[in-house]
């Protein structure tokens, strides 16, 4: 098999690995559910990078103590439409579906819910947390810091996560999903580029002297060892085209995140051995301004004007946000979840040393030979 190919098994198997994996984690099958939803979202939506991929990264951090299997979530501060929860250093899936549900459950009783969380790890897709309000014929709105990988505008060193936002609002056919992080790309896409052995594109990466680089790998060691560089943020590392929005928009996220709930910034997120990221939560109540469902066919109403707008020489369709996503979970419930084989390498190397039988996933597959097999060391 070449190398970087992917393979496609179905969301059934993989949900079975996930469930499995996650309870032999020390989770019990409640909590392995949630972390494996948030998970297998991500991958339905074609969002790999923070998708079943982590499932070693997480354990990584199980084992050096920086995720707590039996961490739970405490609301510390809390007012009729706010509160403070401290996760702890638990999962983030977890104290981040703990802390949306609190904002869904303030929003139904006084129209709005503010939630931010303290001391947490990776929660994935931020996207998740804002459907869950959308499901509840909300507007909903997720967004987090991580260890610091944006590099400001006109700076050397990354002082910023990747810090995306996530807006997700109710409408047919289907709701207007917006989730991106502030940097041209995520850390996991990185991880991705470095696992298949690709370049990087240019405007996507800088060196430690603060220099373009195309180097994956080179940048990944840069951020494990804060000796400079990074990723920049949306719009590059000039004002020219932007680098200054990006760079905004990601102050935008701490401040919900860290600011509101006195965590630690993004740049001191990952250090000491503790992780200490932070995350931010909104639900509001469409009631709060009239019929919902007259709100919603308002937007529904223009998102379709949207897609009907005359359209560019050589393009036939213009999406709104959320339709890709809707497409890509119909593509692989009917043909499986793409992964990256060398990804396959890692799950292999998993379940032989958490005692799962990697055949009952995954049948006869055999994955590429890893160069180092898995030794406990994840």
């Amino acid at each position: 098999m070449a190398e970087g190919k992917k393979v496609r098994f179905s969301y059934e198997k993989l949900n079975m690995l996930c469930m499995d994996a996650f309870q032999k984690f020390g989770f019990n099958e409640k909590k392995a559910r949630i972390i494996t939803d948030v998970l297998l979202t991500a991958d339905l939506y074609g969002i790999q990078s923070h998708g079943m991929q982590r499932m070693v990264r997480y354990y990584k951090g199980i084992q050096k103590g920086t995720m707590k299997v039996d961490a739970e979530p405490e609301v510390v501060f809390e007012t009729p439409i706010s509160a403070v929860v401290d996760g702890h250093n638990g999962m983030g899936q977890l104290n981040g579906h703990f802390a949306m549900d609190l904002a869904i459950k303030k929003a139904k009783e006084v129209g709005v819910g503010i939630v931010t969380v303290r001391n947490s790890n990776h929660y994935g897709i931020a996207g998740y947390y804002a459907k869950m309000a959308a499901k509840e014929n909300m507007l909903g709105f997720s967004c987090t810091n991580s260890e610091a990988i944006m590099v400001p505008t006109y700076a050397s060193k990354a002082m910023i996560g990747s810090n995306p936002q996530a807006w997700c609002v109710p409408a047919d056919p289907y709701d207007f999903l917006f989730d991106a992080s502030t940097t041209v790309v995520t850390r996991g896409k990185l991880e991705m580029y470095n696992k298949l052995g690709k370049k990087l594109p240019n405007g996507w990466a800088l060196d430690k002297d603060g220099q373009p680089t195309n180097n994956a790998g080179e940048v990944l060691s840069n951020i494990v060892g804060h000796v400079g560089g990074g990723i920049m943020p949306l719009g590059g590392n000039t004002e020219e085209l932007g680098s200054h929005k990006g760079y905004g928009n990601g102050m935008v996220a701490e401040i919900f995140s860290s600011i509101l709930s006195q965590g630690l910034t993004s740049d001191l997120v990952m250090k000491d051995g503790k992780a200490g990221t932070c995350h931010g939560f909104m639900a509001i109540n469409l009631a709060s301004f009239g019929d919902p469902e007259a709100i919603k066919k308002h937007f529904s109403e223009y998102l379709q004007a949207l897609r009907d707008a005359p359209k560019a020489a050589g393009q036939d369709r213009i999406y709104t946000h959320g339709e890709k996503e809707m497409a890509a979970i119909k593509d692989r419930k009917e043909n499986g979840i793409p992964v990256i084989d060398k990804t396959m390498t890692e799950v292999y190397d998993l379940c032989q040393y958490l005692d799962l039988d990697f055949t009952k996933y995954f049948g006869d597959y055999v994955p590429p030979k890893a160069d180092n097999m898995f030794t406990g060391n994840y």
